[in-house]
């Protein structure tokens, strides 16, 4: 049975190739993800010359715009020094490549490449589910080309390469985090021999610029269970070389009998409970997720007769996030900040639910929080994770009524993002001074008032406690009163 993938597209390309003497395979993750029935954007199409034993570097190319013009004369967009090309069709991205065959060197992971036959280029791709082809020239329409059994290992849910794993993770080290990353989204299984391949090499990945492994790293942290990547990740000596923080959390340290919970594993379940929520800022959720508890192992501590202590892992783990996203080339904008700010508060929910639930600390904790208090309240119950199903009931409990607080004094008093309804240029302009240290004293005391709930959050209470305050000070108004 002929193997149909887009085919009002496919067998027009095959209707040029064939005019063109030139044999065409859609090839790699659109084949895959035909048989795993899963959505694909991208098409990818190997020529070869017919009758020649390799393929031509510009073969691909002619494909290209002789396809785009059968197909209503999309631009073609030309990288000739990888003699490849591709438009845009629809919500479909065609790319066009002559057949080719590679080496490496052993300190690039950029490969020399020449012309090549079919199989060699299958025999080049990192997994043999990404080494399927589909002819899609006329007379073979749909046929399958499956020389390493990629069809066999769909069937099993098996990641193993096309060749030997040493030479395949060694010439290109990049494979060994595609390859976690095809496990975790997939569901699927590293063949063992595969894995062995990966740990063996793991110090390859050295040779790799941070912004491809966290591309790939970001693909894992956004897979359905991301904890399985991850994992792979630690078993294999890949997370020691790209967050050593992380793996520094796995293990469990024993004093007098008493151990803590293994830090790496909870940071995992962590990780997966908040991992459903599928908001615009999902991917940076995940990450504060993965990060919360990275100061632990800084502080950690023992205290005869109390326990383990890990006082202010939450500031330093804070501290530490720039660090982390710098050396991974990870944005520094709003993101960043974003994480950082949620590893920072992440215990105050926690705290609060375990202690009573005063207004005042509420009200400081959605000052602090602001627009993202509900994704903080989200990861802080994605953290309850102990074992003793009574103490996750009653935490949960406490946490439902610092929830039921947190909206009924947010309908209240206004506090997210509230600014102190006197400004600072209100203050210089009643009592006629430029920018002094007195500005900043009476801002804090108005802004501390408001969220201990000594005065309402309202310009006229505030102003008269500015009044007060600069009084007290030894200001004078140098106007009348400017409200």
């Amino acid at each position: 049975m002929a193997i149909e993938l887009f085919p009002d597209i496919t067998r027009s390309i095959g209707i040029e190739a064939d005019r063109l003497g030139v044999d065409a395979y859609i090839v790699g993750g659109v084949v895959r993800d035909y048989f795993l029935q899963r959505p694909c954007t991208d098409i990818d199409i190997v020529c070869v010359s017919q009758g020649n034993e390799g393929g031509e570097v510009h073969i691909g190319i002619e494909l290209a715009h002789a396809a785009s013009r059968a197909l209503g004369g999309s631009k073609v967009s030309v990288f000739k020094n990888f003699g490849t090309a591709s438009f845009r069709l629809h919500d479909l991205e065609l790319e066009f490549v002559g057949a080719r065959r590679e080496s490496y060197s052993h300190d690039s992971r950029k490969p020399i490449v020449e012309n090549g036959t079919l199989e060699d280029d299958q025999r080049r791709r990192d997994f043999t589910v990404n080494a399927l082809a589909v002819c899609i020239n006329a007379d073979r329409y749909g046929e399958l080309v499956d020389p390493f059994g990629g069809i066999r290992d769909l069937d099993a849910g098996i990641l193993r390469t096309p060749l030997d794993p040493d030479i395949t993770f060694s010439d290109d080290p990049l494979r060994m985090m595609r390859a976690v990353r095809f496990a975790s989204q997939l569901g699927f299984r590293i063949a063992d021999d595969t894995f062995e391949a990966i740990a063996r090499n793991a110090h390859r990945l050295e040779i790799v610029s941070a912004e491809r492994i966290t591309a790939e790293l970001n693909k894992i942290m956004l897979s359905p269970t991301p904890s399985l990547g991850l994992k792979l990740m630690h078993k294999c000596g890949l997370m020691a070389l790209v967050l050593p923080e992380i793996s520094a959390l796995a293990g469990v340290e024993t004093v007098d009998g008493r151990g803590h919970k293994d830090i790496f594993y909870h940071t995992m379940q962590v990780l997966d409970n908040v991992s459903p929520l599928n908001t615009d800022k999902a991917l940076w959720l995940r990450w504060a997720a993965l990060l919360h508890d990275i100061g632990k192992p800084g502080v950690k501590r023992y205290i005869a007769g109390q326990g383990w202590t890990f006082h202010g892992h939450e500031a330093r783990g804070a501290r530490m996030v720039k660090k982390i996203f710098r050396r991974l080339r990870l944005p520094l904008g709003p993101e960043m900040k974003y994480v950082e700010k949620l590893v920072m508060l992440h215990m105050r929910p926690i705290v609060l639910s375990e202690d009573e639930v005063t207004d005042s600390a509420v009200r400081r904790l959605l000052f602090e929080a602001g627009d993202d208090i509900d994704d903080l309240m989200t990861l802080c119950n994605a953290d309850i994770t102990s074992k003793n199903p009574d103490k996750v009931r009653r935490h949960r409990a406490n946490f439902e009524l610092v929830k039921r607080k947190l909206v009924e004094l947010e309908e209240r008093d206004r506090i997210r993002n509230f600014q102190p309804p006197v400004s600072g240029l209100d203050i210089m302009q009643t009592f006629g001074i430029g920018p002094c240290h007195e500005i900043g004293i009476i801002k804090d005391a108005i802004k501390d008032a408001i969220l201990d709930g000594q005065i309402p959050n309202e310009r006229d209470a505030a102003w008269q406690m500015m009044l007060r305050l600069a009084k007290d000070l030894g200001l004078e108004p140098a106007s009348p009163d400017k409200r």
